[in-house]
């Protein structure tokens, strides 16, 4: 099995597993309580603190554990229009292509009378700065925008964002879910003011998380309570935090390495498709993307009998669409760089992780032609024969180059 869907979760790394044990075992006490167990528990968090506020550029003091990045989320957006609303700031503005779970949220606000406005992206999937400037105004509270799409892998100007936010006295919130392990990110000189992770991204659990917040920001508790200096009720998933505090030190020993290597990757992968297949479309290719992130349509061909096909090729990948009860509807992302519904329900997101290796991506290749060659054929496509590829590596960034240019 090849696993490239390393945007939806990742494999929890042994160290990850190692220390969430170790707290499993000696630090299970209550973090509040004062006797010597809790205490124990106290201080691993506090250690914990440190270790992730360091790999994201923040002081321990600005950072909030939470449950993820869908609460975090919850906590910034509801919790910015509470705290501003007595200044006449009750609008909200997020891009068109925000996760699910973020787009549900504002349209649950607006169906409370919050009103929303939404930024357009090109057809690239990238903001359109112009007019996200045309929709700022006195009466925003905050701006959200995710760091990089979880579809396409296009990277959003942030600092081009923080700076409109900024100029009509709105914070900006970033959801950097898919940011953590797959770019350099630095809190402390992003401009961001609110910034929402999760630790199953960069291989650690799932359940917990984090919400950065500028320090000076007065955020109200989405959940009350004594814990997280009184900004997140409930007491704290010490042995998730001990393993997100693990996954970021393990991300940080290596990161430069994993992100030339994945781009490097991926832009093979990308180059071979493009080569051994007609019809494939690339979505994102002429803008900056995460390094791990390739999201295609073959022709017309819809994603559901292609991740099947893929799946029994032993290629373990996503739909670039939302899955629903009924079925698969059209990407959301993609509708709104301008595709059709019919081409929306098409995409197919590649997304490799630190661990992917060369041969994967050869098998990869073999795998896709094998499962979606025949059904361009029967489209009506000319399919060629399938040969390996003689080159042997491709530096980063070299297919996105090719196909810019």
């Amino acid at each position: 099995m090849i696993y490239l869907d390393h945007n939806a979760t990742t494999e929890p790394a042994l160290e990850v597993i190692g220390e969430m044990v170790d707290a499993l075992e000696r630090a299970w006490a209550n973090p509040s309580s004062m006797h010597a167990p809790g205490q124990a528990a106290r201080s691993l968090l506090a250690d914990a603190r440190a270790r992730v506020a360091r790999f994201l550029g923040c002081a321990g003091a600005e950072l909030v554990f939470t449950s993820g990045a869908t609460e975090s989320n919850h906590m910034a957006i509801e919790g910015a229009l509470k705290a501003r609303a007595a200044e006449g700031r009750t609008r909200l503005v997020l891009s068109a292509v925000e996760h699910p779970g973020l787009m549900a949220l504002a349209t649950r606000l607006e169906a409370q009378g919050v009103p929303v406005s939404r930024i357009p992206v090109d057809r690239q999937g990238r903001v359109d700065l112009a007019a996200a400037q045309a929709l700022m105004g006195t009466d925003v509270a905050i701006v959200s925008v995710m760091g990089a799409n979880n579809e396409t892998g296009v990277l959003m100007p942030l600092a081009e964002l923080a700076a409109l936010a900024h100029g009509c006295g709105a914070w900006l919130h970033a959801d950097a879910t898919q940011l953590v392990g797959k770019a350099r990110l630095n809190f402390a000189s992003s401009g961001v003011d609110l910034l929402s992770v999760s630790a199953h991204k960069l291989h650690g659990p799932k359940g917990v998380g984090a919400l950065l917040i500028r320090k000076g920001l007065a955020l109200p508790a989405l959940l009350g309570g004594r814990q997280e200096r009184q900004r997140r009720g409930g007491t704290e998933n010490t042995p998730g935090i001990a393993g997100f505090a693990a996954a970021c030190d393990r991300a940080a020993q290596t990161l430069d390495d994993d992100l030339a290597r994945m781009a490097a990757l991926r832009d093979r992968l990308q180059a071979e498709l493009l080569r051994t297949l007609p019809a494939v479309q690339v979505y994102g290719a002429q803008v900056p993307r995460l390094p791990n992130t390739l999201c295609v349509r073959f022709g017309p061909l819809h994603s559901d009998p292609v991740l099947g096909k893929l799946e029994r090729a032993g290629v373990m990948v996503s739909s670039g669409a939302a899955c629903t009860a009924a079925g698969t509807a059209p990407s959301h992302v993609l509708l709104a760089m301008g595709e059709t519904p019919e081409q929306a329900q098409s995409g197919i997101r590649f997304s490799l992780g630190r661990d992917t290796t060369a041969a994967d991506i050869e098998a990869t290749v073999a795998g896709v032609h094998r499962a979606v060659g025949p059904m361009l054929a029967d489209a009506g496509f000319t399919v060629p024969a399938f040969t390996p590829s003689s080159v042997a590596t491709l530096q980063p960034g070299a297919a996105a180059h090719a196909l810019a240019a």
